[in-house]
């Protein structure tokens, strides 16, 4: 996340914080695509990750960023922590361990989105190839430790490190290790809401089997296809996970903030000050009783920063963030949103993804989502190999693109993004089952080689 909410209206009710989701309704024509990607920052000589602080570090590459497009910085305190473009709505954050995030404008058309992407890779290598470094896409850097990986200087970071590790086991590797791509979709109405999270979060496991890319670990195999995906199942089971409730009967905006508000707290932020009450109920702020602020209710700005420390397979703020994929390649970040904007930008395509989900139980979505990070492509779920089931995703995700019809200056519609994923399905393996072949093959039990050849 690039910046917190500032806004510092009072939230007096329930019914407010049920009022500021339902604001997210927007009609059709208003329908936006927003691109999130992360990467790895990387020093071409060793291979290492890259610092923050000195000549040649983060530091210096925000700095030359900023010189670059004109973007204004993102301070906290005396660091530079990112940029964001005031005018068209993107911006530039660090991820706890340095990994270097893009969160795109809100965007009309995958096109748009797409070459979003590539303007700003082209950006990056201009100011970090002088600094001697690139960057890499995969799911998990695939040979650092903990101890080697390098703190951003972010004061929300410090808190949830501190707490991480007494809700799970693989919270800090979620944190400093592993980068993701996702797309952030928009909903008419309650109803289109509810049956959009719905299809997101039972199609969630096949985008991770599509774009599993991260099979190493500290230079070895881990033995997963996605294990930033296994990370997810034990970093903090309170704030993660498939929400089954979202497929009962009476789902709601009102639902979900009743389970916002039983998921603990991180922090609150007073100025630029953040207060560490990890743990804590939002519930107590509501009453004005938390003992962090005795006396005093919670603002906009608590509620929205609180709302983005949840991590479900599929989030609701005022939009939907599908985050169940790995970083990849160039090809696969504009496949993603291609994928999920198909299948929910279409109103038959929506409807043929719902028909297609609608008769999984609860346990067959979840023992799904427990078999896609070791398994991949080669999953089940109700008889039906994942292979076949994302064959079909896809093929719906592609109708609804073709349906939409949205044109770039050579004619071409959107359904092009989708081309990496049809070869992969093609091929029947996903992206880490590739790296592992040319890992026990040409690059000779060593990681090395994929700094060079997937390098951006």
């Amino acid at each position: 996340m690039a910046r917190d909410q500032i806004d510092t209206q009072p939230i007096e009710s329930r019914d407010e914080l049920v009022a500021w989701l339902d604001a997210g309704c927007k009609p059709a024509p208003r329908f936006r695509i927003g691109t999130e990607h992360e990467k790895f920052p990387f020093t071409l000589n060793g291979h290492k990750p890259v610092p923050y602080e000195g000549p040649n570090g983060i530091r210096a590459l925000l700095e030359g960023m900023q010189a670059l497009n004109g973007w204004e910085p993102i301070m906290e305190g005396e660091a530079i922590i990112g940029l964001a473009d005031t005018i068209g709505g993107g911006a530039i954050s660090l991820e706890p361990g340095g990994q270097f995030e893009l969160s795109g404008a809100p965007l009309i058309s995958v096109h748009e989105t797409c070459a979003e992407v590539n303007g700003h890779l082209e950006q990056v290598r201009q100011v970090a190839t002088p600094l001697g470094f690139g960057f890499l896409g995969l799911g998990m850097s695939p040979k650092w430790t903990l101890g080697e990986t390098p703190v951003m200087p972010k004061g929300r970071y410090r808190i949830m490190a501190n707490y991480m590790p007494k809700v799970g086991t693989h919270g800090l590797d979620m944190m400093f290790r592993t980068c993701t791509v996702q797309v952030n979709l928009d909903f008419a109405s309650e109803a289109d809401m509810v049956k959009k999270l719905r299809v997101g979060v039972a199609l969630q496991p096949v985008a991770t089997a599509l774009f599993a890319n991260s099979p190493f670990t500290e230079g070895k195999p881990n033995g997963f296809l996605s294990f930033r995906s296994e990370i997810w199942r034990d970093t903090d089971n309170e704030r993660a996970g498939m929400l089954p409730f979202a497929f009962e009967d009476g789902m709601s905006f009102e639902r979900y903030v009743d389970y916002a508000l039983d998921v603990p707290m991180y922090f609150i932020k007073r100025g630029d000050h953040y207060i560490d009450v990890a743990g804590s109920s939002f519930r107590d702020l509501m009453a004005r009783k938390h003992p962090a602020l005795p006396g005093e209710g919670p603002t906009v700005s608590d509620w929205a920063n609180h709302l983005s420390t949840i991590f479900p397979e599929v989030r609701l703020k005022r939009y939907l963030e599908m985050r169940g994929a790995d970083a990849g390649s160039w090809k696969n970040l504009c496949a993603l949103p291609a994928l999920w904007t198909g299948l929910y930008y279409d109103t038959t395509s929506l409807d043929a993804a719902w028909d297609l989900a609608k008769g999984w139980t609860a346990e067959q979505r979840q023992k799904l989502r427990d078999d896609v990070p070791s398994l991949g492509l080669k999953a089940e779920i109700a008889g039906r190999s994942m292979l076949d089931v994302a064959r079909d995703v896809v093929a719906i995700a592609r109708a609804g693109l073709a349906r939409r019809d949205m044109r770039d200056s050579q004619g071409r519609d959107e359904t092009r993004f989708l081309k990496p994923l049809e070869e992969s399905l093609a091929l029947g393996t996903t992206p880490a089952e590739r790296l592992l072949d040319r890992y026990s093959g040409a690059w000779g039990g060593s990681v090395e080689p994929v700094f060079v050849e997937d390098a951006y």
